[in-house]
């Protein structure tokens, strides 16, 4: 499995887990099982999951304070789910530049939601990182 299909595991696995907050890694991989769901998250989508599931919060405070104006209860889901993840993945993950982490972000939007949320993701991003570097 390539890291861009890993991360498109661990992406699936964190917008379950916003419908099921309380549900893991393992539970919700089961549960795809149990339903005959395709779902085989690597030990990268794996970590990467428990890594946007331990740090949440963080991620929401991050996501609000770049998406001026927005709450984080009024993104859409996919777009949560991916921002989510980049995030979590710039913050925690340190062997994997930045710029991966936003272009498979916009990747997955591209896929997942449309070219407007895609623009929307990059945008917030842009800014995250733009405001990292200044530090």
């Amino acid at each position: 499995m390539t890291r861009s299909e890993a991360r498109e595991q661990a992406f699936v696995l964190v917008f379950e887990n916003i419908f099921n907050p309380e549900a893991g890694v393992e539970e919700i991989v089961a549960a795809a099982a149990e339903s005959e769901d395709v779902l085989h998250p690597d030990e990268f989508a794996r970590q990467l999951a428990d890594t946007v599931f331990a740090h949440k919060d963080e991620a929401d405070a991050v996501i609000e304070r770049f998406a001026r104006g927005w709450k984080v209860a009024r993104l859409a889901k996919v777009s949560l789910a991916v921002l989510r993840l980049a995030v979590c993945e710039i913050l925690y993950v340190e062997n994997v530049p930045v710029s991966v982490s936003v272009n498979e972000a916009v990747e997955l939007a591209k896929k997942y939601a449309t070219e407007k949320d895609a623009s929307y993701i990059n945008g917030i991003l842009g800014s995250f990182i733009r405001s990292r570097e200044a530090q």
